[in-house]
């Protein structure tokens, strides 16, 4: 049984930074790709950023020169750190876990995914 589990959300000021970690256990972390995905109210879950087992990266237009994810496969460790924040960042951020392989243009897609943490919340105030 694969668990990821978030750390690192909270409140930050506009243009502030924070790290988002997602701890994995219970699987071979090293075969995954990893997703960040959020959620704001009212919204559906979007894209922000993925990492394939090699290090292949993926962002989403929002993350793009702001945010940056990386992995750790020795401590079954996926972050995203955030910088240059703003209001608009404000959701629950979800790390994903992906078994196989798919082409890039879906791994956007939260369907394949196949297993997600409980999220963590940020909150980015004007």
């Amino acid at each position: 049984q694969v668990q990821l589990v978030e750390s690192g959300g909270g409140l930050v000021q506009v243009g502030g930074s924070l790290r988002l970690s997602c701890a994995a256990s219970g699987g071979t972390f090293s075969n995954y790709r990893m997703g960040w995905f959020r959620q704001a109210p009212g919204k559906e879950r979007e894209f922000v950023a993925a990492i394939s087992w090699s290090g292949i990266f993926n962002y989403a237009e929002c993350a793009l020169g702001r945010f940056t994810i990386a992995r750790d496969n020795a401590k079954n460790t996926v972050f995203l750190q955030m910088n240059s924040l703003k209001p608009e960042d404000t959701a629950v951020y979800y790390c994903a876990g992906a078994v196989g392989q798919v082409a890039l243009t879906l791994w956007r897609s939260p369907q394949t995914y196949n297993y997600w943490g409980q999220g963590t919340q940020v909150t980015v105030s004007s």
